[in-house]
């Protein structure tokens, strides 16, 4: 037992568990000398940016290992979304879930595309395939799954849809990394799939991000709009962005991926630890990865039932951040309660049921390359502690006017 008492818990003045904080999303990083060394390598080229020759082989590397034919890199994974929504000539509206970071959304909203919010499955979190339908009007072009977690959507039902329809089907596989699909690699489905390389995803470049696609049509118009459309120098043929992809950032992605196999090996180890720790716990359960495919391991998330644990996922959430364990709520309170979609849809959580339920619920705990087994058991430890107490703490919480406090001004203002 680390807490005897609820006296001792750091919310109510005890020491915190930790000396420094833990947080979702820290960098795994692969080798400092691997990285090191391409740095100087394309500091004495002098070529940092403009498709040099990491951007070209950390391109070639990501298609061969999904298994695709095109890998499109870009600056981040928000820019590689609206470049392909473009490409794909995406207009009207698109079905997408509320339920992800608010840069699924965006990328359709600032190109004056409609998002379409749909709810979501009830076990799998991801796009439900039985509410696409009812959504369908002669405005929608396009459908967005989202996998998440590193758990993939139902993507034979939303292909058979997207089929019928004859709508567009992209993938933001930002969580999805590494993981496969009945056998297959995500990115190889829908028309093209989106990775992000942001600093807090599995496998990271700094920033970045990358379409894949076996469409030659689609990779070779997105070549053009992510470099300004330019065919030749001083000869620009098509409306373009500055998308690309820099050298450095490349650098650090080829680093990243010489680590993976190791990356996957500690996400899945404390993945282990923290099922075999709080599935047995009342009112916690951990999201299962099953069947037969691969995962990433890289998201611990949680299911809290408060009926069970005594206190509810925002009152266990301001308790660990009080230790110095920087849970995050993922993905609250769901794009649809967010500017501009709130104005613009005041009354989409009618249409919203199980995301409404599941965005207070969800709790996401610390893992990747910075986290070992003792800390692993130290947090589980401190969780016990926390269902124990947990009608205690819920009450001395209430008295002391916390659990109606402002949760955001503790969450760290990262990516998703």
């Amino acid at each position: 037992m680390i807490k005897k008492s609820i006296d001792d818990f750091a919310l109510f003045d005890g020491a915190p568990l930790f000396n420094e904080s833990l947080h979702v999303g820290r960098p795994n990083l692969g080798s400092r000398e691997q990285f090191l060394g391409r740095v100087n390598a394309l500091w004495d080229r002098y070529w940092l940016t403009n498709a040099g020759p990491y951007v070209r082989e950390f391109e070639s590397q990501i298609a061969r290992f999904v298994g695709v034919k095109h890998c499109i890199a870009t600056c981040n994974g928000t820019i590689a979304l609206e470049l392909v929504a473009r490409a794909m000539g995406l207009k009207g509206e698109v079905i997408v879930p509320s339920f992800t970071f608010i840069a699924t959304a965006n990328a359709l909203q600032w190109q004056a595309i409609t998002p379409v919010f749909c709810d979501i499955e009830e076990k799998n979190y991801t796009l439900d395939p039985a509410r696409i339908e009812q959504l369908i009007t002669p405005r929608t072009r396009g459908i967005i799954g989202v996998h998440l977690w590193g758990r993939s959507c139902d993507i034979d039902a939303l292909t058979d849809i997207a089929k019928r329809h004859n709508l567009g089907l992209l993938f933001d596989a930002s969580h999805a990394f590494g993981v496969t699909y009945q056998g297959q690699s995500i990115g190889q489905f829908g028309d093209a799939e989106v990775f992000s390389f942001h600093a807090t995803k599995f496998l990271n470049s700094f920033e970045g991000g990358a379409v894949v696609t076996n469409s030659d049509a689609l990779a070779k118009k997105l070549r053009l709009m992510k470099n300004f459309g330019f065919t030749a120098t001083d000869k620009a043929d098509y409306l373009g962005i500055n998308g690309k992809m820099s050298e450095i950032q490349a650098a650090m992605g080829l680093t990243s991926l010489e680590s993976v196999d190791d990356f996957i090996s500690i996400n899945r180890a404390n993945y282990t630890q923290y099922q075999v720790l709080l599935n047995p716990m009342p009112g916690i359960e951990v999201m299962p990865f099953s069947g037969e495919e691969k995962y990433n391991y890289q998201y611990i998330s949680l299911d809290i039932d408060e009926a069970l644990t005594g206190i509810n996922r925002d009152g266990l959430m301001k308790v660990l951040h009080a230790e110095r364990i920087r849970a995050r709520r993922y993905f609250y309170p769901g794009c649809h309660n967010m500017e501009p979609y709130r104005s613009y849809f005041p009354n989409a959580r009618l249409l919203l049921p199980v995301t409404e339920r599941v965005m207070r619920r969800v709790l996401c705990l610390p893992t990747g390359t910075s986290i070992d087994k003792e800390t692993v058991t130290s947090i589980c430890a401190l969780i016990a502690d926390v269902v124990t107490h947990g009608k205690k703490i819920r009450r001395r919480m209430e008295s002391m006017g916390l659990l109606d406090s402002d949760l955001d001004s503790c969450d760290r203002p990262i990516d998703n």
